[in-house]
């Protein structure tokens, strides 16, 4: 008899298990330090003022970020838990997104809950679910936004609300940070390639062919282009009604060409900077903290977990090599967004680079080798594709005092995780 068809479990419960623990575990020490540190510096009191007197403060980026700040310490007060509340939640969010959107994209529960294992220990979400910083919202949103054109390609019949919720979730994204715009486009171009190639000339018209069979490409273009840009511009909608220096139709382009002359003016070396390549290679990390602080010495350190951050380089090759000649379309889109999302910091215009500008290459970095060990998991290596994952983890716990701003021994502390210079 001809066998059933396989049919896997969709892991949902799993994954929100570890989107769970994960923020649980954002909560140890997230008033920690008590104080506002590193970058939060400038975002705090650019929310402060948007409840106290609203106005625009730190014009060089968009507002949603800001006002997400903004109305966690108008719950919780303006102290710790109110400044870092949402990024713990966002961080919790983007996890469970993210591992939704590779069930959707590869239907492999492995690859789903490898993905997220991986990413949750992979440093950086961690360390920006903890701070009052506007990357962890951009990050979330752009994660709601791939998961819901992951299941929109996977079930076409609701395809028509995901991609517009997409749409907005794009759009939010784009309002919290310009970091995303190389992945804001991709999900319209992606439409627009896959529709060229199923019917040549005509692809405005037809909507029988693939990449979602009913829809045409007006419809996914007001879903994936107008609505991202209309959710941004509403992003800024309460600025039309502050006190002091309001915008106005006029100039709403005029505030965007300061913004991005803001991104550009800082020329002046930074003893952080880093380039591209350095991240690519986990070679630059930041100290977010490292001094005595609520009665001990403690450092919070953003880096790469070092064997995932460099084992997830050939499997991002593997990954671009069974996309071009396997048609492997998960490992194709992995592949893409990577490249997308780090190709705007080789040719940006931005003279002075961090670290953390690799956030999110780094998330599709994860993803790629959760795909690889899925294959190698698939081909019978189980022990291996399992003990990645678990050394992933044990990095983790063992980096996890200068991720979390634990008590240290002395001064001198930090070199039993500053392996190399360039992470001291």
């Amino acid at each position: 008899m001809t066998a059933a068809p396989d049919h896997p479990k969709d892991p949902v419960l799993w994954s929100g298990a570890i989107a769970f623990a994960f923020l649980a575990l954002c909560q140890i020490r997230l008033g920690i330090p008590s104080a506002p540190y590193f970058d939060e510096v400038h975002y705090l009191p650019a929310a402060r003022a948007l409840l106290e007197d609203p106005r625009i403060v730190n014009q060089e980026h968009p507002l949603l970020g800001k006002i997400i700040l903004a109305e966690g310490i108008a719950l919780f007060g303006d102290n710790p838990q109110g400044w870092r509340s949402f990024p713990a939640l966002a961080g919790a969010v983007a996890l469970f997104a993210f591992m939704r959107a590779m069930w959707f994209a590869s239907l492999s529960r492995f690859a789903a809950l490898a993905c997220g294992v991986l990413l949750a220990s992979s440093f950086p979400l961690f360390i920006h679910a903890r701070i009052a910083m506007l990357d962890i919202f951009m990050v979330c949103f752009a994660m709601i936004a791939l998961w819901l054109c992951a299941a929109a390609l996977r079930e076409p019949a609701s395809a028509r609300w995901r991609l517009a919720l997409a749409g907005v979730a794009l759009g939010c994204a784009m309002g919290s940070k310009w970091n995303v715009l190389p992945i804001a486009v991709l999900p319209g171009l992606a439409f627009l390639a896959i529709r060229l190639r199923a019917v040549g000339l005509r692809f405005l018209t037809d909507k029988a062919t693939a990449p979602i069979p009913g829809m045409t490409l007006v419809e996914a273009g007001v879903c994936l282009g107008l609505l991202p840009l209309a959710t941004y511009a509403l992003t800024f909608f309460p600025a039309f009604f502050y006190r002091e220096n309001p915008l106005t139709i006029g100039t709403f382009v005029e505030y965007h060409q300061r913004m991005i002359e803001l991104q550009e003016m800082v020329k002046q070396p930074h003893p952080y900077q880093s380039q591209w390549w350095q991240w690519v290679g986990n070679l630059r990390a930041i100290w977010y903290l490292y001094e005595p602080v609520d009665g001990a010495q403690r450092g919070i350190l953003l880096l790469g977990n070092p064997l995932t951050m460099i084992a997830g380089l050939p499997a991002l090759a593997w990954c671009a090599w069974q996309g071009l000649w396997r048609r492997n379309r998960a490992a194709l889109a992995v592949a893409l967004l990577y490249a997308a999302s780090l190709g705007l910091w080789i040719v940006a215009a931005k003279p002075v680079q961090f670290y953390y500008h690799y956030f999110l290459p780094s998330c599709f970095l994860a993803a790629a080798l959760a795909l690889a060990l899925d294959a190698a998991w698939k081909a019978g290596w189980r022990r291996a594709s399992l003990g990645t994952i678990a050394a992933s983890c044990a990095l983790f716990a063992y980096f996890y005092p200068i991720l979390s701003a634990a008590p240290l021994g002395d001064p001198q502390d930090f070199l039993r995780w500053a392996w190399i210079p360039g992470w001291r």
